[in-house]
């Protein structure tokens, strides 16, 4: 079969440019409106998107004079999704800094179960101070110490998981026996950061459990996808920075003993379209005319760690910035961001206008054949498995992807012109995983 692209539809509010809401066409209270975001995954599903993505974090996120800051918190909002979707993934971001694995187990399973086997699960460790002290802890833990937590809260919620074997049902009523109590299995854990007795009070889901999703591109970052993870979100400016880092995720993906095919690496793009390639770079221009440079610059101040005063706007970056190796939190789109400015010998200015666009994830402005173009070149070039697709402005940027972009991919080959699948680890491609305490009594079986 020959090789498909994975898309993904990165949903943010108004659009993921940092002026999206200034626009005369966008609606600034969106990022609350269930029925904006029903529309949107009604888009996705049109355009047989495998997956749409929810991003969340437990604090006030930035400014609300510079962008709508109030969100819905997304497992509610993805269930409201599925009800008005067939096919298309669910994928929402949860913390493992700021959770525990019962309770998102079961949330999990919940969404999992209402849509049909279409949940997924963005895995992030949660950096920031201002989100630790929401939780009553003063100081944010070490990155290091925050994987090392990730990694046994994904172990407890995997067993979690697996805790009903999948013929538990007896359904005997003459007996009066509704289950089989030697096929339930307690998580019995008891470690550094987490003591869980029981088993899980739902039944296995339709995927068994969500698609398991990483964003961090730290060392760190890197091994916990290396070990656990199915889809990776991540961020490059270039295809040679794209090539490197997906030759080095595949590489540590083997080495945990896993199929490298088993890890589907997805760039971000904010793809801002155009007609024509003057149309495009246009409508890039009136999305820069509209942010607030003075906002950008104390985020950018708070990011670097470096005094506002020390960041003139049409200057170029300060010499004398940390090293990557002293920062606790965003260490990846630390480096990211100093890279770019450094390479490009960017000023302040130029710097916040490039990444009013995303954030730092790749940003193209052209017609939908150079997208698809660039599309192409990642993926057939060793950088990339599809694309994270965050639509600059929405609901319109999407539907212009829909629209444009997707005919192109799919008369190239490159992209499915109908679901074959019903669950979104079919859409990925991926085994509904088996139990493992079914493998276990097979091995010891065997033995």
């Amino acid at each position: 079969m020959t090789r498909q692209l994975h898309l993904n539809a990165f949903l943010m509010g108004t659009g993921h440019h940092e002026a999206s809401w200034r626009l005369p066409q966008s609606d600034p209270t969106a990022t609350t409106s269930v029925a904006h975001f029903q529309h949107l995954a009604q888009v996705a599903e049109r355009g047989t998107f495998d997956s749409l993505f929810l991003a969340d974090g437990p604090v006030m996120m930035g400014n609300v004079a510079q962008r709508p800051s109030g969100v819905i918190e997304p497992l509610t909002l993805l269930t409201a999704l599925a009800l008005v979707t067939e096919r298309v993934g669910l994928i929402a971001t949860a913390s493992t800094s700021y959770n525990s694995p019962y309770n998102l187990a079961r949330r999990f399973s919940g969404l999992d179960h209402v849509s049909n086997g279409r949940a997924g699960w963005n895995i992030v460790t949660t950096a920031g101070i201002e989100a630790a002290r929401n939780f009553g802890v003063d100081e944010q833990p070490l990155h290091a110490d925050r994987y090392a937590r990730a990694a046994e809260f994904l172990d407890v919620t995997l067993k979690l998981w697996d805790s009903w074997e999948d013929d538990v049902f007896v359904g005997d009523k003459a007996a009066g026996v509704w289950g089989d109590n030697t096929k339930i299995h307690l998580a019995d854990h008891r470690g550094k950061y987490f003591s869980v007795a029981g088993a899980l009070n739902s039944p296995r889901s339709p995927q068994a459990y969500p698609l398991l999703v990483q964003a961090g591109s730290s060392d760190d970052g890197k091994d916990f996808a290396a070990r656990y993870a199915e889809a990776v979100f991540t961020a490059q400016q270039t295809l040679g920075d794209a090539q490197a880092f997906y030759g080095d995720l595949k590489s540590r993906t083997h080495r945990e003993g896993r199929d490298p095919n088993g890890i589907k690496i997805l760039p971000g793009i904010v793809p801002i379209l155009g007609s024509t390639e003057s149309e495009a770079r246009e409508r890039e221009a009136e999305l820069g005319e509209h942010i607030v440079h003075e906002h950008g610059q104390l985020m950018l101040s708070r990011l670097l760690r470096v005094p506002i005063d020390q960041l003139d706007l049409d200057s170029q970056l300060p010499d004398d910035l940390p090293p990557e190796s002293e920062i606790e939190d965003f260490k990846s789109r630390y480096s990211l961001i100093v890279e770019l400015g450094r390479r490009e010998h960017l000023t302040v200015r130029q710097l916040i206008g490039r990444l009013g666009g995303g954030r730092g994830h790749f940003t193209f402005a052209g017609t939908p054949e150079q997208v698809a173009d660039i599309i192409e070149l990642w993926f057939t070039n060793g950088a990339a498995d599809g694309f994270n697709i965050m639509p600059p402005l929405l609901p319109s940027g999407l539907e212009l992807f829909v629209e444009h972009v997707v005919p192109i991919l799919r008369d190239r080959g490159l992209f499915r012109r109908e679901y074959t699948g019903v669950t979104l680890r079919d859409h990925y491609g991926l085994a509904r995983p088996s139990n493992q305490y079914v493998r276990e009594l097979s091995d010891s079986v065997a033995i």
